[in-house]
């Protein structure tokens, strides 16, 4: 499970980075906690960050299944893919909400394949 655990840290790496620009956001915008509303840029910030925890049961529950049932490599290809459907959904979402879609459909078509793939491993034994 070598490379399966190199995407989970990929894949947390990714949610630390948006956990990041959302307390830099904070910062910046002078929004202390536990306000969430504010300027349009720290709104951006928080939601992106907090839609990457959303999805993080999605993304590591199947990704570890994968991993058990069809494969190692498998399994963080789809990690890796899911990484990069966040990293574009999280900068289109940053430049202008109505430019996130691809980059979320991407991450989600990347849980969508991990769970296949766990269906398929698990069918064939």
């Amino acid at each position: 499970m070598f490379f399966t655990a190199w995407a989970t840290l990929a894949v947390l790496g990714v949610y630390f980075w948006t956990w990041g620009v959302a307390g830099y956001a904070r910062v910046r915008y002078k929004m202390p906690a536990p306000s969430m509303d504010g300027p349009e840029a720290f709104q951006r910030a928080h939601r992106v960050q907090m839609n990457t925890l959303e999805m993080l049961p999605l993304v590591l529950v199947p990704l570890w299944l994968c991993a058990t049932f069809l494969g190692d490599l498998w399994a963080a290809a789809g990690g890796l893919l899911w990484c990069l459907g966040r990293i574009l959904y999280a900068v289109g979402y940053y430049r202008d909400p109505a430019k996130r879609e691809a980059g979320f459909i991407l991450g989600m078509l990347a849980c969508a394949a991990l769970i296949g793939a766990t269906v398929f491993g698990l069918l064939m034994r």
